[in-house]
Parts: C-alpha cells; sequence; structure tokens
C-alpha cells in the first residue's frame, strides 16, 4: 500500500499550507480579540473579502465539486492533506463551497435545481446551510417531528430546527422532515430547499457557543413551498443526508489533526525554552511522553483519515471508519491541546494564545454532527451485529 500523497496533491496540501501561514494566521490576534469582546470570531465581509480573491486565483475553490460546473473533482484522499492545514489556524475560513452540503446536493439535484442551486453555490456565490436537529431530535435524526405535508401541489413544512449554523446569512437552507410518519428514517424523511425569504421560515434567535461561533433556532409555521422544492426523492432524504453527515465528520477528523498537530509544535518550541527548576521544560520525562504520545497519536488518526478517504474513493462503505475517525480524532485533539496547555502553564489559562480557542473548538467537534457516545454505539452495534 502506497501511504504518500500524489506530487500533484502534495503540491497543493503545500499550497493550503502556505496560505494558512501567510494570510489565515496573521489575522489570529484580531480573532482572539474579538472573541475576548464577545463578538464571537467570525471574519467580517470585508475581512473575507481579499482571501477570497486570492484562494480563488490560486484555484482553491470547488476542490471537490464537479469539473462540469468548473470544480477541480479532486478525490477524498486530496482533500485530507487539505483540510488537515485550514485545521492548524483559529482564523475561520474554508475555501467555498462547503463539502458535506455540496456531496448532498450532488447527489439530490435535479437539472433544475442544479443550475439553480449547486452550480452558483460551486461558483461561490451562494451560502447554504441545513436544518437536522430539532430540540428533542438532536442525535436521532429519525425522531424529528417537523413535518411536510402535501397541499395545493405543493408542501407545507411546520416545526422546529435548532443548532443550524449560518441560517441568518444562508441564501438556502437544506431543511429536513418528516413526509410518512409511519416509515420514519425507512422511506419517511425528505429534504427542501427553503429560500432565504421564504414566509414561514422564521429565524428565533442566536444562540452563542463556546468558541465564539453562533448557531440559530429556527420556526417553520406553515412555510409553504412549491414542488420543485423538494431536493431529491420523497422519503429518501435520509441516506443523502447521511453522505453530508459522513463528509463533515471526515473533515473533522482532518482538522483534528490540524488542531493537535499545531499544538504539537507549540509544545516543541516552547518547552526548550521554559525553564523551571534550572532545568528546560524538554528534559522532563512528563514533557517528553505528552509529546512522544501527541506525536503517536497523531499519526495513528491521520493514517485512520486517509485509510477511510481512500476506501471512501474506491466507492467502499465507511460508516464505521467514519464514526471511529470522529470518536478518536477529537478525543485526541482534545487531549493533545490539553497536554499543551498544561506545558504553557498559566500562560496556556490567557485568551492571549490561541490554545484555548482551538480547545474550545474540538470541544464542539466532540458533539455536534453526533457525539462520541452515539458513534461508539454505532461502532459497537456494527460489530456485535445487531440491528
Amino acid at each position: 500500500m502506497d501511504f504518500a500523497l500524489s506530487e500533484e496533491h502534495q503540491m497543493l496540501k503545500d499550497l493550503v499550507a502556505r496560505f494558512v501561514r501567510e494570510q489565515l494566521m496573521p489575522l489570529e490576534p484580531l480573532v482572539l480579540e474579538r472573541e475576548v469582546c464577545g463578538k464571537g470570531t467570525l471574519l467580517t465581509t470585508e475581512e473575507r473579502a481579499p482571501l477570497d480573491k486570492l484562494s480563488r486565483e490560486l484555484g482553491l475553490w470547488g476542490l471537490d465539486a464537479p469539473e462540469d460546473i468548473g470544480g477541480a473533482d479532486l478525490p477524498t484522499v486530496a482533500l485530507i492533506g487539505i483540510n488537515e492545514e485550514l485545521g492548524k489556524t483559529i482564523t475561520p475560513y474554508v475555501f467555498p463551497p462547503d463539502s458535506p452540503n455540496l456531496r448532498m446536493l450532488m447527489v439530490t439535484v435535479n437539472e433544475e435545481q442544479r443550475g439553480q442551486y449547486l452550480v452558483p453555490y460551486v461558483r461561490g456565490e451562494t451560502i447554504s446551510a441545513i436544518g437536522i436537529s430539532e430540540p428533542g431530535a438532536g442525535s436521532d435524526p429519525a425522531s424529528m417531528t417537523t413535518t411536510a405535508v402535501k397541499e395545493n401541489g405543493g408542501w407545507v413544512l411546520n416545526g422546529r430546527k435548532v443548532w443550524i449554523s449560518k441560517a441568518a446569512e444562508a441564501d438556502f437552507t437544506i431543511v429536513m422532515a418528516v413526509t410518512d410518519k409511519t416509515k420514519g428514517a425507512q422511506g419517511g424523511i425528505s429534504a427542501f430547499l427553503v429560500d432565504k425569504g421564504t414566509p414561514g421560515f422564521n429565524i428565533l434567535r442566536k444562540i452563542p457557543m463556546i468558541g465564539g461561533a453562533f448557531t440559530y433556532e429556527v420556526a417553520l409555521e406553515d412555510c409553504r413551498l412549491p414542488a420543485t422544492k423538494l431536493l431529491g426523492k420523497e422519503g429518501q432524504g435520509f441516506a443523502p443526508m447521511q453522505v453530508r453527515l459522513s463528509t463533515r465528520r471526515l473533515e473533522m477528523g482532518s482538522w483534528c489533526i490540524g488542531i493537535a498537530q499545531r499544538a504539537l509544535d507549540m509544545m516543541l518550541e516552547y518547552a526548550p525554552q521554559r525553564i523551571t527548576f534550572g532545568v528546560p521544560l524538554a528534559e522532563r520525562q512528563a514533557i517528553q511522553w505528552w509529546v512522544a504520545d501527541a506525536a503517536t497519536q497523531i499519526h495513528a488518526c491521520r493514517l485512520m483519515a486517509y485509510d477511510a478517504a481512500w476506501k471512501l474513493d474506491q466507492k467502499r462503505d465507511v460508516r464505521t471508519e467514519v464514526s471511529m475517525i470522529k470518536v478518536f480524532a477529537t478525543e485526541m485533539a482534545w487531549d493533545v491541546v490539553d497536554k499543551a496547555m498544561q506545558t504553557f502553564g498559566a500562560m496556556g489559562m490567557t485568551k492571549e494564545t490561541p490554545l484555548q480557542l482551538m480547545a474550545s473548538h474540538v470541544r464542539n467537534m466532540r458533539i455536534y454532527d453526533g457525539p462520541s457516545e452515539v458513534h461508539r454505539w454505532v461502532v459497537a452495534r456494527k460489530l456485535l451485529k445487531l440491528r
């Protein structure tokens, strides 16, 4: 087996690494200052504009989008390295379009929706969101209660969604709803495209999260949609949603590798400089073991991610591997960042270093798109051959 990236993909990874180092990391002091003031960490339109311009000129947009609509159609293996580099910075920036919703659209849109939604999304002209979780149905989407009922040749949606990123900014939101209560996840859940400003799609509140992030709660109150807004086939929204979730989980694994590598690099730079009781921290056995363990964990996680990505590119079922990665990567990164904070001592507790935001980002990831406990359950039930 060849575990090395191709020359082309390695060059792309190196290009992204340089973009992160020269364009995103210099913005970190601004991000830290903004988060301290309770203003979140999101970049403003003015701050994003030059980043968008440069990244587009460098050919970093639409990396995994179809070639016939302007994308590069890169394999999943190449994306692991790219997302690892993006994970090394606390500056919140991804190359348009966001891969999870892109992948879901790619497997569901009809010809009309392809031109209206997918093409402008690939071009970076629109922003998307997705509404899956509900106040009473988070990690169990099969228990969702939001309904979509046929009426006058269209659909009427009613229910409530929560923890939606970008709901206020999105040009369209993919909303998951029950279309047949008797079937549930086995043919009873459908996806719908809800455009910004659609009557009945009401944003109730903006929810501040740890790490300077924000999500939204949305109420669907007699939200009327034409039949053309059904995404994919009626009752068959669950499988495409899983495609979307698996894409995000694999991204998170890559981001965690980058976060952990950044934390380890900080430890390696700091430990030889910090003198305690006349001896550099680098000579303390505890620090040496933390460094060795971190390097080992990162190496193992990186191999797990590339293995799953390669299998996915071979069209193999990787749901179990993705759940393993979701658990291992997030808990690995949490442990490595924690050890880095311990190494830095009091400085590691301040909001002047990126460590606290790195920790918050990882802590968020241990919950969203399925907490560790649910993914352990998924893996165990597969191995035990339980339904």
